[in-house]
């Protein structure tokens, strides 16, 4: 029998576990809450476990050649006529970062959030399935069955501990994102209409040989499919879904939808790039430009947002706007380098929405109640409730800090920093990479590079100067009123998405070269579809040949 190695398996475990998980989970009655969280422990720290291994060994395969892209036909049959998930360095790391949300949020829940509502770890696991299935697969209609399925999970999480606010933002969400369903259908068949094929790798050889007559069929399917990758993504004016569901979410699903957006922003990327290229499509600048001015714009609608909103989960959405635009922007900009310095960046700011998703609960709880949206500029509580201290303004000197308030400080104050791209934190390291490339290309720089790097430090200084005007009405302004205890399993996934952003910082050069390298894979195109087109079936003695 010639097989193939144990460790080509694992490409296809961050789909069947979740999978499998969550059925096991739906035979258990909702009262074993603590079964529940034990298979949820299990499954997810495996997996992020696997994606840690897969991720070393995409960093560490030869840059050169194929060796960094690998395949797993499911059901033996050959691209592009059967199933095939494909591993490079871009999917491996959006798996990482997909598993250590879920890790995070799922521990984050088990403090109270996940007996809020029947099956919150089976949604969370179907979710995560559907993300890992969309950064794995190797077909646009794959990628709408995997789409489906992180949505349709999506709906029962955003709805979860019920309250006026998740139901209307959910109704909102599923609305929107039914119709983006249709468009993403759509788009889909005018492109099999004019390549015969969905499978992204044969895409890639087929759109050489597109007759005159169909490529009008093509560009109308790129653009409609386009427009749906763009709702997902969070560009304006696409997005004025976002802020309201977002914001409305519970505070482990909040922390899991930053990678939501991502999903969109890969799709735009994986497409664009091995697909949509400049000498390939007609419309391949064109599409350029809008992406470009769609980010510019998305940029400077979310940094009025951020400086308007009242609530601290209204700050978190806008801040999760501004880190998609900044990365349409960038890709839209077609710079090697300038892409390079967007993954950095992605990570760094998805890392960052997600920890400040968690913080924002902690501080403000015994604050304000769940359903309650108090605003940040204009108290509404009286002295008596937020516990204005009485007396003269010696009153307060020499108080000491509670332990509590002193932790959740540190760390809104870092993922603030972080999300506002201060130095020397990876926020900054990630946007500085991004400048450098900008400013490091060949020729007169165009106008809308200088527009792109104001947008990109104005939209910083609006979050830290909203950050630090929430920080003071909620964690620095003196208080009687007594806070809450940390439990462990709220303090650990904060700290272990610190720690992360903190390694980000410290790891930086290698990080960066990671990144080039998976820059220069996504370049090279025949690579990645000749890799992918003969990959090797796997055959038993017995098999004819």
């Amino acid at each position: 029998m010639i097989a193939l190695p144990w460790t080509d398996h694992l490409i296809v475990a961050p789909i069947i576990l979740p999978l499998a998980a969550s059925g096991l989970m739906l035979l258990i009655k909702e009262r074993h809450i603590r079964a529940k969280r034990a298979i949820a422990a299990v499954t997810i720290s495996a997996m992020l476990a696997i994606a840690l291994v897969l991720l070393h060994g995409a960093a560490t395969a030869p840059a050169g050649g194929g060796a960094a892209i690998r395949t797993y036909l499911l059901g033996n049959w050959p691209a592009p006529f059967g199933i095939v998930l494909v591993l490079d360095r871009l999917s491996a790391l959006m798996l990482a970062i997909t598993s250590l949300l879920g890790f995070t949020s799922s521990l984050y829940a088990t403090a109270r959030w996940d007996q809020a509502g029947p099956r919150f770890h089976a949604l969370l696991l179907l979710q995560l399935m559907g993300i890992n299935g969309a950064f794995l697969t190797g077909d646009l209609f794959n990628l709408f069955v995997f789409f489906e399925v992180l949505l349709a999970a999506s709906y029962g999480l955003l709805l979860h501990g019920s309250s006026t606010p998740r139901i209307k933002a959910a109704l909102h969400y599923i609305a929107i994102n039914v119709a983006t369903s249709l468009l993403f259908l759509i788009g889909m068949g005018l492109i099999y209409a004019a390549t015969g094929t969905l499978n992204m790798a044969h895409l890639a050889v087929r759109i050489h040989a597109i007759p005159d007559g169909d490529r009008m069929i093509l560009d109308a399917g790129a653009a409609i499919l386009g427009l749906a990758f763009l709702v997902k993504a969070g560009m304006w004016p696409l997005s004025f879904w976002l802020p309201k569901a977002y914001s409305a979410a519970s505070a482990p699903v909040a922390a899991l939808f930053a990678i939501l957006s991502k999903v969109g922003i890969y799709a735009v990327l994986r497409v664009s790039l091995l697909v949509f290229t400049p000498g390939i499509s007609s419309d391949a600048y064109f599409a350029s430009f809008w992406l470009l001015f769609g980010g510019l714009a998305t940029i400077a609608f979310a940094t009025i947002g951020v400086l308007s909103s009242k609530t601290l989960s209204g700050i978190a959405a806008y801040s999760l706007m501004i880190s998609s635009g900044t990365l349409l922007a960038t890709i839209g900009a077609r710079d090697g380098a300038v892409v390079a310095g967007a993954l950095f960046y992605l990570v760094s700011s998805t890392l960052g929405v997600s920890a400040f998703y968690l913080l924002i609960e902690l501080v403000q709880r015994g604050e304000i109640d769940d359903d309650a949206l108090a605003p940040v500029t204009e108290p509404v509580f009286d002295d008596e409730y937020t516990g204005a201290v009485e007396g003269s303004d010696d009153a307060e000197i020499g108080v000491v800090i509670p332990g509590t308030i002193a932790l959740l400080g540190g760390g809104f104050m870092f993922c603030a920093l972080v999300l506002a791209g201060m130095p020397p934190l990876s926020g900054f390291i990630s946007k500085f990479a991004i400048i450098n490339g900008l400013l490091g290309s060949s020729g007169a720089i165009p106008m809308s590079t200088w527009i792109l790097l104001t947008l990109m430090i104005v939209s910083g200084l609006a979050i830290l100067v909203a950050t630090t005007r929430a920080g003071i009405d909620y964690i620095w302004t003196p208080s009687n009123q007594a806070q809450a205890p940390l439990r462990i399993s709220e303090a650990i996934p904060v700290g272990v998405l610190v720690a992360v952003c903190l390694g980000l910082l410290v790891f930086a050069a290698p990080v960066m070269r990671y990144m080039e390298q998976t820059t220069r894979s996504l370049a090279d195109r025949s690579n990645y579809s000749s890799t992918i087109l003969q990959a090797p079936r796997v055959q038993s003695a017995g098999d004819p040949l």
